[in-house]
This record gives structure tokens, C-alpha cells and sequence, in this order.
């Protein structure tokens, strides 16, 4: 079996192109709990992002790992780019009909 070439890269194999990339550490984002007032490091699984049709309806949510609380708080334009740049499940919401 032939190794795959890169289309920008005429005759440099896929295994070349990956050669110098080492792991990348993943993204953490830092939150605080309005409950229990603890502040804590929460990797992207640990969060949602619901988009909705307006910054009122646009909000991010997780589950305090210290005392357990849903939190909820809202996300404006730059919290929303942050999180899912750094890979955090999104649900776009629709508006009622």
C-alpha cells in the first residue's frame, strides 16, 4: 500500500507532512461558580453553548464540580467565539413558531 500525497505539497507523503506536529494539550476554560463562589479549570466536554437568535437567548452552561449546581451565564460575542474554538458542543436554538 502507497502512501497518500498532500495536494499543496506535490510528492510529500501524508506521513512527512505530520512528522514534526507533537500533541497539543487540551484546551481548558477557566469558570467560577456563582453557588459556592469556587473557581475552577473545565475542559470543552464539561460545557454546552446554546446559541439562540438573540444575546439574551445566547448563554453557556456546566455543572459546578465542587457543589454541583447548574450554572448558567450568558455568552456574548467573544465567549462564543472562545468556546467553540476550543471544540465545545454547540446547540443552535431556534425560535418559537
Amino acid at each position: 500500500m502507497s502512501e497518500s500525497t498532500t495536494s499543496e505539497a506535490p510528492g510529500m507523503s501524508v506521513a512527512a507532512a505530520f512528522a514534526g506536529m507533537r500533541s497539543v494539550a487540551p484546551v481548558v476554560f477557566r469558570a467560577g461558580c456563582p453557588e459556592c463562589r469556587g473557581h475552577f479549570e473545565l475542559a470543552a466536554p464539561a460545557l454546552r453553548l446554546a446559541i439562540g437568535a438573540t444575546s439574551r437567548t445566547t448563554f453557556y452552561s456546566f455543572t459546578c464540580p465542587e457543589c454541583g449546581a447548574a450554572v448558567r451565564k450568558p455568552a456574548g460575542e467573544r465567549i462564543v467565539e472562545l468556546l467553540t474554538g476550543g471544540g465545545v458542543r454547540t446547540l443552535r436554538l431556534t425560535p418559537a413558531v
